[in-house]
């Protein structure tokens, strides 16, 4: 039994290092997964609100003789917000830094156009148009609450591989961290409204 005991120890030993190894790969793993699910719904919130762009500028467009520039600026930005993507096995700050300024190209411009409807009162009267208004509004809670619960799956995932051990692994099994979604640039000055 005494020439078996070292590679007894040494079996135990490989066990528990591989058990350990594979164990922070596959806490790795299912954390990724749920970085990517969440940004899938992030992305699903924002065409939620690109599909219903198109509705409201058609029904603002039917029904008053609008400003065309107002509508061209809402229409060109969300083609340049569905013309950026990510590709959510890899989001680096550069990259979600370009897709938040894309989407907030579409959010100025979509406000330009809300403030700017006020001047035609029989559009305010229009359901159609007051049923979009409220669509839109619970879609951009939707946005913020997809891109809240997206930080909220960087965030564990982000510990989990840059704590010691785990950074030692993480980095040779191709784990890489993500980025948070934050404000964009002077989203903390007031917004100024004009009639």
């Amino acid at each position: 039994m005494k020439r078996f005991l070292p590679w007894i120890i040494v079996g135990v030993i490989i066990i528990g290092m591989y058990s350990w190894i594979k164990g922070i790969n596959n806490t790795a793993v299912t954390m990724n997964q749920t970085v990517e699910q969440s940004w899938g719904d992030v992305q699903t919130a924002y065409q939620r609100r690109n599909d219903l762009i198109g509705n409201l500028v058609n029904t603002v467009k039917g029904a008053a003789d609008f400003e065309r520039s107002t509508l061209t600026a809402v229409i060109e930005a969300r083609a340049k917000a569905t013309s950026t993507t990510i590709d959510p096995t890899n989001i680096t700050p550069e990259k979600l830094a370009e897709f938040n300024k894309a989407q907030s190209g579409v959010s100025s411009s979509l406000s330009r156009l809300l403030v700017s409807v006020e001047r035609y009162p029989e559009l305010k009267a229009n359901q159609n148009f007051l049923k979009l208004q409220d669509e839109l509004a619970s879609t951009e809670n939707q946005i913020l609450t997809a891109r809240t619960r997206f930080n909220e799956a960087v965030k564990p995932y982000n510990s989990h591989i840059k704590t010691f051990p785990n950074s030692l692994f993480a980095g040779m099994f191709g784990f890489k961290d993500k980025a948070y979604f934050t404000a964009v640039e002077g989203a903390d000055a007031p917004v100024e409204v004009k009639f």
